[in-house]
């Protein structure tokens, strides 16, 4: 039977090099969760998502990636979406060392 792909997006995290990735990137394995925080007082982008690992900012959602995520956050809809790590890279510049894909998650009852 059919099924679809549950993945919406996938993208490099941006502003890596700039937070506290980094700090955590050896201990970042593909699979691993990364929460989705919008930020709309962000000051230079109110559609803004970060990307948080137990507590640890990594960067953003890119800026030309983040309208969907961004709108389903504030109208209270982010608990249907699910970030992992797909890969990492740590030998890659730094904005290319860690690959996120978002999936909207399985409510169906198997």
């Amino acid at each position: 039977m059919y099924e679809p792909s549950r993945r919406i997006d996938a993208f490099f995290i941006a502003g890596f090099q700039h937070w506290d990735g980094a700090l955590v990137l050896n201990d970042l394995k593909p699979g691993m969760p990364v929460d989705l925080i919008a930020e709309p007082e962000n000051p230079y982008d109110p559609e803004a998502v970060a990307l948080i690992y137990q507590g640890v900012k990594l960067g953003y959602v890119p800026a030309s990636q983040n309208s969907l995520l961004s709108l389903l956050a504030f109208y209270g809809h982010a608990a249907i979406l699910e970030a992992r790590i797909l890969q990492v890279k740590p030998d890659a510049d730094p904005w290319e060392q860690v690959r996120i894909g978002v999936f909207v998650k399985d409510a169906r009852e198997l």
